[in-house]
């Protein structure tokens, strides 16, 4: 059976030779001699929202930081907006907004005034979309930071990073507090960015859901390695899942071409196929006395078959 490596191989748009907003080549990165990033080669076009999944440890967030220049490199090269990058300064810090996973946000501090401050670092800073936010999303411009709740701290994390309009926006988890509505509401003003030209979004979640309202790129980081950046769309083209299913089942999952991945369920044979050439699923369906079911997973049945 092939890897996904091999046959997810990168679309034309993740290997656009122009307008993008990043280019990674050969990142490295470790932790006490553990190796997280492992040779990472990654372009992002302008003007995509980019759906950054892997497992839990796969080292999305230690790639995040590390194109920020917030997490030094061992070893590979990143540009940002076309210029190496070294550290977020100067121009470009204006031109990028970030939500960590964790908020270092000063807990002192009045909402209002720390947006007062915050804002003064930037070259620009929507304030009618600051205090539209405010109000929609009911956080108090009088309140204390550290009174606020961890979804109210989200909220205030999220406005922070998209306040200033940036060319990219980088979200590490960003919705992992919030409730269902209030991360509908965040989709709409993310939605809502992204109409303007030039803006580029690079989004970590675990919530499938929100990628395909956004109908984002995805990018799957495995075993420190970028597998593949395809559009969503195109994923569910050439991605089909069959369902072979017989009495008595199987001892293993069948081959057929285009094989991604087979496992066995109960009496059924579930395999994730490539382009299927659906003569050879009927034939192999006829030869084994198994019916045949195909499907079109979503995006959380690709993330659990590949990540």
């Amino acid at each position: 059976m092939s890897s996904p490596a091999a046959l997810l191989q990168p679309s034309a748009l993740a290997d656009a030779p122009a307008a993008a907003a990043l280019r990674v080549q050969a990142l490295h990165k470790s932790f006490d001699k553990r190796e997280v990033l492992r040779g990472v080669d990654w372009t992002v076009p302008t003007g995509r929202v980019i759906g950054l999944l892997g497992r839990n440890g796969a080292g999305k967030t230690t790639l995040l930081r590390c194109l920020l220049g917030l997490s030094p490199i061992d070893a590979g090269a990143i540009e940002l907006f076309g210029e190496p990058m070294t550290e977020p300064g100067g121009e470009r810090l204006h031109r990028i907004g970030f939500v960590p996973q964790t908020f270092d946000l000063f807990p002192w501090m009045k909402v209002r005034a720390y947006l007062d401050f915050t804002a003064a670092f930037y070259a620009r800073w929507n304030h009618a979309l600051t205090a539209r936010l405010l109000g929609e999303w009911q956080l108090d411009a009088r309140q204390k930071i550290g009174q606020l709740s961890q979804g109210q701290r989200q909220k205030l994390a999220i406005v922070r990073a998209i306040a200033p309009e940036p060319d990219l926006l980088v979200l590490d988890e960003p919705v992992a507090s919030l409730d269902p509505q209030a991360r509908r509401a965040f989709m709409t003003e993310l939605l809502a960015l992204m109409r303007a030209p030039g803006r580029t979004v690079i989004f970590s979640t675990h919530i499938t859901a929100d990628l395909e309202r956004a109908d984002a790129d995805i990018a799957l980081l495995r075993d420190g390695r970028m597998q593949f950046t395809r559009p969503l769309a195109e994923l569910r083209r050439h991605l089909q899942r069959a369902v072979l299913e017989r009495p008595g089942g199987w001892r293993e999952a069948p081959a057929t071409p285009g094989l991604l991945k087979g496992r066995v369920e109960g009496d059924a044979a579930l395999l994730l196929v490539e382009d299927p050439d659906h003569e050879a699923l009927r034939a192999l369906a006829e030869r084994e006395g198994a019916s045949l079911r195909l499907e079109t997973p979503s995006l959380e049945d690709l993330f659990v078959e590949l990540a």
